[in-house]
């Protein structure tokens, strides 16, 4: 202890002193401050105490002081300090919020924290503090498309309807094509993954050119047609209709559905399905191609082989697709419907009008599904 400090402890502090070391339950800085005092009843020096407390010097000396000042009990309180920063006024919050919900000053297209900040006079860390308490993202926009098709409730209802309800007896594709994919070869090799580091990938890249990938998704079994063509005209579409007519067996109805691309509507397409009875086109409704259940297939190879894939050439692009495939086929997963469609309130919008319609299981189901989509308008732009 400091010269000329005299630190007297009764027999009533020391018991005292001595009860919290030994409460197991006792705050670990109520243990430490009642050590130093117990050291220094003892007669050890300032260093020794220090090497016991494991503390430095001046808080040795603080609680000490404390100790002559207040007893024991000054130890099981800390010193009262300073309030804080008082908390921003409830107009200058309401002012960010309105900031927020209006147009951003000058040729800006939305607001940022900062331009909040400094417009409403307070720091960047209180602007974030507030957006996240009133659930505000204004750096944040979720995309939107609505079908504008006249004919969107039926031709959605025919589709979903075959999707939940297949006919007997028939094989439901879901067909498509991936145009233009790129066989893209990186500048550098990259680097593998290591705990704490990500793995590394140029962001540079050689192309080697582009292949299609004509897909038909068979949606009672999960299996999957493929076929590679260096373009996505008629003619490679047709030749892909008799890949599936030569797979398909003899005796099944074939329902497939395609969006709206014009090649599946060509007057050779048409003449080719007029040849061929057993066939049945279902148009998904304009700007609804996520109605497509293929796009998940070919979502899954993006994200899987194509992303982080690196291909020398057409080649090996082309194979690396065959044998995604071919793994998909191993081992298939079919969509299996487990919603309830009658736990679902109506939706609105679009579903609407169908869903006063819907009566039977299925076209619950129908308005179920009218209703996922009603609240993920951008699973399109998500998939491609």
């Amino acid at each position: 202890m400091r010269a000329g400090i005299v630190v007297t402890v009764t027999r009533t502090d020391r018991r005292r002193l001595e009860a919290i070391v030994a409460d197991r339950s006792a705050p670990q800085k109520h243990v430490w401050r009642a050590h130093i005092i117990l050291a220094t009843a003892e007669g050890c020096g300032t260093a020794e105490i220090m090497r016991r407390s494991g503390k430095s010097k001046p808080v040795v000396w603080r609680w000490q002081a404390r100790f002559m000042a207040e007893g024991v009990d000054g130890l099981t309180r800390d010193k009262t300090r300073k309030p804080g920063k008082q908390p921003l006024p409830a107009t200058v919050v309401q002012r960010v919020v309105d900031l927020t919900l209006g147009p951003p000053p000058g040729d800006a297209t939305h607001w940022t924290g900062r331009m909040l900040a400094k417009a409403a006079g307070v720091s960047l860390r209180s602007v974030q503090r507030i957006l996240e308490a009133h659930r505000l993202a204004p750096h944040r926009v979720r995309t939107f498309k609505l079908s504008t098709d006249p004919k969107f409730a039926a031709k959605l209802k025919d589709i979903v309807g075959l999707y939940v309800d297949p006919p007997a007896h028939a094989v439901v594709l879901s067909v498509d094509e991936k145009s233009q994919i790129q066989a893209l070869d990186r500048t550098q090799p990259g680097l593998p993954m290591k705990p704490g580091r990500a793995g590394t990938m140029t962001h540079d890249y050689k192309r080697h050119g582009t292949t299609t990938l004509f897909a038909a998704l068979n949606i009672l079994d999960g299996t999957v047609i493929g076929r590679n063509m260096q373009r996505h005209r008629h003619q490679e579409f047709v030749r892909f209709l008799n890949t599936i007519e030569a797979q398909v067996p003899v005796g099944k109805v074939i329902h497939a559905v395609v969006d709206n691309y014009a090649t599946h509507k060509h007057p050779r397409v048409r003449r080719w399905l007029a040849r061929h009875p057993r066939w049945t086109f279902h148009f998904t409704p304009t700007s609804a191609s996520w109605l497509n259940a293929v796009e998940g297939f070919f979502a899954k190879l993006t994200r899987q082989r194509l992303k982080r894939g690196v291909f020398q050439s057409v080649v090996d692009l082309q194979l690396a697709i065959n044998r995604f495939v071919a793994e998909t086929n191993a081992d298939p997963k079919p969509f299996v419907w487990t919603a309830d469609p009658n736990a679902s309130s109506p939706p609105s919008s679009v579903g609407s009008k169908c869903w006063s319609q819907s009566t039977s299981t299925n076209e619950s189901k129908l308005s179920f599904f009218i209703l996922i989509r009603n609240n993920a308008l951008e699973w399109e732009s998500v998939i491609e």
